[in-house]
Order: structure tokens, then sequence, then C-alpha cells
């Protein structure tokens, strides 16, 4: 009874959101008739000569509308109360939300489909009912990311008119199909969730299946959408000097970061989903009463840790990936980024990023825990540790440091003559490189913590898995140090040697470390559920963690233009318009972080609400007991 009347509120609930999606699309149908080019205007303008692309430097004839001019470009301020503030606060939400919105369905298609090649049944209920739960929170997120964005669409209508004229006539052709595109998508979704009970038979699994692919694929297109609109903010193409649309919708599109920008957010959009899912596991699991529920989320968190720590380890190259397309672009934008004003946000940044490399390697830690027989590495760990807090110490060491006119006199330069020789690119990507080879070994530790290794070439694999490990955190450390000798412009090109070796290593050593494992004695099974609160605790840091670091390195893209609403195309001429100090900048990264997450557990209480055990549609009771109690673990090898 419970069951039914809380799949009630549900329905209600996502019945709800349909609607809420329906009025986001008509608000941006109207956005787009608000921001429509007078017929007049566009046949002067179609009868103008022909002008140049400030990127591409192919000739076109003007069809849009010329970037607002100084007048238009200075908006208002009410009291102390800044617009730019307010957008970018709901700006960011709407990008949290969206961001796991687009991933969750992605994790659930994935994990439906391992369900469906598993052979044996009990795993196989175990993977269906997971991906059923993480799409119920995402439906559910789903709603309130139509109301953000709703509010989003209105507040750059009002605050900023002549900024979303000019970009709603620009964009004009790609507006009516972003609309379709995201109705689409949330009709599919709210399908694929409805069909679920519906389509549970063997010859129809399949077909649902291929639901959640169409969504997925409607998603991928509105991610490259948006991506088209912020990378053209940054680095315009097929507009003329003037701002004025050249008619190439290609060339509008595919702007100079559109690529780079899309593999970097592709991934920081799986890491939002999978930091949501384990915060989810975490709170689930901190909330349960019952040591039925406590090993599914165990589960849970072990699983989706292993998917966003796999979103997690490219990400460092997309993002070196990315700065290299700025400085390709336009170098003074690059030095600004990482070399001048936004120098320091860089440095937290690393330090963020260091603790996710600790946590991750201390939930797996204490994930032994619930494994006879991890004591054996305990002594491995401290030295794991040490080597990371080295590389940290690396990674963090700044090129440039903030100092007062006086202290650059004093200097004689914006470099410090001792540190200023080690923050070189080549040494942080080098220790960066190294903290994800040793954060992989760890992970072997724990693989083999439970398991005696019987293959009679396990001495011989041992030696060459330490040869591998030596010799490539060799070669990353020496190409590292050879960067000190040359100059800045051939110094970046070492990250791709260091990344190849990073992946060669990840690769072989796996693989090997897999082989060797096959037929191994196991001292018993993994007890889910027996993980330490502190390494639950420590998953929901890992979360939040992941979502500070996307917050502030959104800012730092966004900044990196300045004055500028479209690079080189619109100023913003405010008489107030700055930068903000990176100490608000901080700040305002922890408050959008924290108002995200008390709504995400707004969101895990009202999906778990009236739920007293393991949702029936995850696992049966003998499932449920196997989870306990199986000798065979399942676990991503």
């Amino acid at each position: 009874m419970m069951v039914r009347r809380d799949g009630r509120r549900f329905k209600r609930w996502t019945v709800t959101g349909t609607w809420l999606c329906l009025l986001a699309m008509s608000m941006l149908v109207i956005a787009g008739v608000f921001c429509a080019i007078n017929p007049a205007q566009i046949q002067a303008q179609s009868a103008a000569p022909t002008t140049t692309d400030i990127y591409y430097k192919t000739d076109g004839v003007p069809m849009g509308p010329p970037a607002p001019s100084s007048v238009e470009a200075v908006y208002p301020r009410y009291g102390s109360l800044d617009n730019r503030v307010l957008v970018w606060f709901v700006t960011q939400q709407h990008t949290y939300f969206g961001g796991f919105v687009l991933a969750l369905p992605l994790f659930c298609v994935i994990i439906e489909f391992i369900g469906l090649m598993t052979r044996e049944p009990a795993a196989a209920a175990r993977y269906d009912g997971l991906a059923r739960d993480v799409l119920k929170v995402a439906l559910l997120a789903l709603s309130l990311t139509a109301v953000v964005g709703s509010l989003m669409l209105g507040m750059f209508i009002t605050l900023y008119p002549g900024f979303m004229r000019y970009m709603g006539g620009t964009f004009k052709p790609m507006m009516p199909i972003y609309a379709l595109v995201f109705l689409g998508e949330s009709l599919v979704l709210i399908a694929y969730y409805y069909s679920w009970d519906r389509m549970a038979a063997p010859t129809l699994k399949w077909l649902h299946a291929s639901l959640g692919m169409a969504a997925n694929g409607l998603g991928a297109v509105l991610l490259l959408l948006a991506n088209a609109w912020a990378a053209f903010m940054m680095a315009p193409a097929g507009v003329d000097a003037q701002g004025r649309y050249l008619g190439n919708v290609w060339h509008l599109l595919h702007s100079a970061l559109w690529n780079p920008l899309n593999v970097h957010r592709f991934l920081a959009d799986l890491m939002s989903g999978g930091a949501v899912v384990i915060a989810y596991a975490a709170y689930r699991f901190l909330t349960s009463k019952s040591d039925e529920e406590r090993a599914y989320y165990d589960w849970v968190g072990y699983i989706f840790l292993f998917v966003t720590v796999c979103a997690l380890l490219p990400m460092p190259f997309a993002g070196y990936w990315l700065m290299r397309s700025v400085y390709a672009f336009r170098q003074s934008m690059g030095v600004t980024m990482m070399g001048g004003l936004l120098t320091w946000l860089f440095v937290v940044q690393a330090l963020l990023v260091g603790v996710l490399f600790l946590g991750i390697n201390y939930y797996l830690w204490q994930s032994m825990g619930r494994i006879r027989g991890g004591e054996r590495y305990q002594g491995y760990l401290k030295c794991l540790v040490i080597a990371l807090t080295a590389c940290l110490f690396v990674w963090l060491t700044p090129h440039t440091i903030a100092m007062a006119p006086s202290e650059v006199k004093a200097m004689g330069g914006a470099q410090h003559p001792v540190i200023g020789n080690y923050g070189v690119m080549s040494a942080k990507n080098g220790a960066i490189n190294v903290m994800i080879c040793l954060t992989a070994l760890s992970y072997m530790f724990y693989r083999r913590a439970n398991r005696t290794i019987t293959v009679p070439w396990a001495r011989t694999g041992n030696l060459i898995l330490a040869v591998l490990f030596g010799a490539g955190i060799l070669n990353i450390i020496w190409l590292a140090i050879y960067g000190f000798y040359l100059p800045a412009s051939v110094r970046v090109g070492l990250s791709s040697p260091q990344a190849v070796s990073t992946f060669t290593l990840l690769l072989v050593g796996v693989l090997i470390n897999r082989a060797m494992l096959r037929g191994a004695k196991v001292h018993g099974a993994v007890q889910w559920g027996k993980i330490s609160a502190r390494g639950m605790v420590a998953l929901f840091g890992l979360a939040a963690t992941f979502t500070w670091v996307m917050g502030l390195m959104g800012y730092i893209r966004s900044s990196g233009r300045l004055s500028w609403h479209i690079n080189e195309v619109m100023p913003d001429l405010s008489p107030w318009a700055s930068t903000p100090s990176l100490t608000f900048a901080a700040k305002m990264v922890t408050v959008n972080m924290a108002v995200f997450w008390s709504t995400a557990l707004l969101l895990f209480w009202i999906s778990s609400r009236g739920s007293r055990s393991v949702p029936s549609s995850s696992l049966a009771a003998e499932d449920r007991s196997a989870l306990l109690s199986s000798s065979r673990e399942v676990q991503p090898s």
C-alpha cells in the first residue's frame, strides 16, 4: 500500500514536471519571437555588400543584426544589487541540474545494458533495479531544471534585453530546434520510465533500452547547441567585425572552442551525474535502518564512484586541450586565465583536484574494511599517501604569485626568483599524471585484497607490473624536468607524451592485473554494507568537491572574456562593470554549491519518502540475501 501511494505521489511530480517542461519550451519559443529581426531590416541587410568572417576569413552577406550599440550595452543597477550576480547564481544552478539530468539517463542505459548482458538473474535484477532508481531521481530533477531554466530565460530577457535580442537574432535558426529537442527529450525520458514494467519481458527489454538511447541522443544534441552559444561568447565565428551573422550555420556553430568545450562539458556532466548518485547512495546508506539497504547503497556508491572516476581521469587532458585552444585563438585570453588575473583560481582548482584524488584513495582504503585480507596492503597505502602528497605540492606550486606593485618592483618582475622556476606547466602535468597512476595502483591493491593469485606466472606478472609502473612514472617525471629547459611555446607540447604514457600504463596495467586475477583463490565475499561511516561521509565530500570544482572552472572560463559580453564583438560598457575579486568569486561558488546540494538533498528525501526497504524493483528477497553473503562479488574489473 505504501509503495502504491508513493508511486502515485511520484506520478503527480512527473506529470507536473512535464507541464513545466512545456511551459519552458513555450517561453523559449516566445523568446525566439521576441528576438526576431524586423523583415524590413533583413531585406536591407541582404542588399548589403559582402563582409568577412572574423574567424574563418570567408566572405558572406550579412543576414543578422549587428552587435548592440554602446548605449544598449549599458545595463541598470538596482541599488547595490548587480544583474550579473543574479544571472550568475541562476545560470550556475541550471548548469548543475541540467548536467546531471543529461548524465543520469546515460548511466541508466549503460546499467540496463549491463543487466541485459549479465547471465546471472540476481545480478541482472540488481542492475535493472539500480537503473530504475537512478532514473527516478533524474525525473524529479527534470521538473526543477525546467523551472530554473524558465527563470534563467526570463532574467536574461528582463535584465539583458540588448544581449538577448542580439543572441536570439544571430542564433535564430537554432532556437526552435533547441526547444523541440528539449521537449522531445523530456517526453521520451518520461516514456522510458513509465514503460519499465510494461516492457519488462526479455523480447521487449531491448526495445525499452533503445528508448533510453533515443533520450540520450536528444540530450547530446542539447549539449552541443548550448555549448555553441557559450563557445561563441568566448570565440565568436560566423559573424563579421560588427557581429552580423553571415548565413553559414556551420561556421556559427563550429567556433574555435566548440570541440574542446564539448568534450570538457561532456566529461563534466558525467562527473556531475556521478556525484549526485554517489551522494544519493551515501545519504541512503547513512539513513538506512536495515542491513539489506546499507548493503545495496554501499554497492551503488562503489559502482558510481568507479564511473565518476572514469570521467575524472581524462578531465585534465580535456582541460589542457581547451586551454591550448584558448591560447591558439587569443593568447591574451590564455594569459589572463592562466598567467594573470585568474591565476590563483587555478591554484585553488589544483588544491581541489588534489583533494579529489586523496579522497578517492581514502575511500578505497576504507572500502578494504569490507574485504577480508585487505590488511595486507596497509603498508603500501602509507607509501601512496606520501607520494600523492608530494605530487600535490608540485601541482600547487604557482608560476606567478599575487603581488602588490611595490613587491613586483622589489623582485624585478612578476615571477618569484625561486618559486617561479618550478611552477611551469610541464611540472604540473607530470604531477597530475603521477597522481592518476598512483590511484590506479591503489585500485589494483583493492582488487587483490581478498584474493591470492594462483596463476603460474604470478611472480613474472608482478615483476612486469613493477617495471611498467616504475618506467612509466619515471618517463612522466623526466618529461616534466625536461620541460624546464624548453621555451614555453614548446613546453606546452609535452602534455601529449605525458598523457600517452599515463594511458598506456593504465590500460596495460589493468589488463595484466585482470589476467593475473583469473582463477585466484577468494578468501571471502565482499561484505557490502560493512564500510565505515567515515568512508561514506568521504563519498559525500567527494561529490561536493566535484561540484565545487565545476562551479569554479565555469567562472574561470566565463571570466576570461573580461569586459566583453561577446569577446571582441559586444563589450560591457556599464560604469560598474568589473571582474569580481577572487574572494567574492570563491564565496559565490560556495553559495551555489551549498544551494545545489541543499536542493539535491530535498530531492533525495522526496524520492525516498515512504520507502521502508530496498525498492522491490531493485532486488527480490533472495537477491538481497545474495548481495550480503554471496561469494561472488559484482565489481567493475
